[in-house]
């Protein structure tokens, strides 16, 4: 995994966000969805630097790998 990507994720700060026992980084590869996040409350992906610098276009990585 990458440690300097991982220092940018924002994840903790999404309205979606619920603070458990998890890796966070959900949209990096080897990192699964959440156990804990269930509902869809907002949405940081679009702007987030680890988004960017990967070029992924999804949203709501947390819950959703497709």
């Amino acid at each position: 995994m990458d440690e300097k990507l991982l220092k940018e994720c924002i994840c903790p700060m999404c309205p979606s966000y619920v603070k458990c026992n998890e890796s966070l980084g959900y949209c990096l590869p080897g990192i699964p969805t959440s156990r804990c996040i269930k509902s869809e409350l907002g949405c940081l992906c679009p702007g987030c630097p680890v988004q960017e610098k990967m070029g992924y276009t999804k949203d709501y990585y947390c819950i959703r790998k497709d």
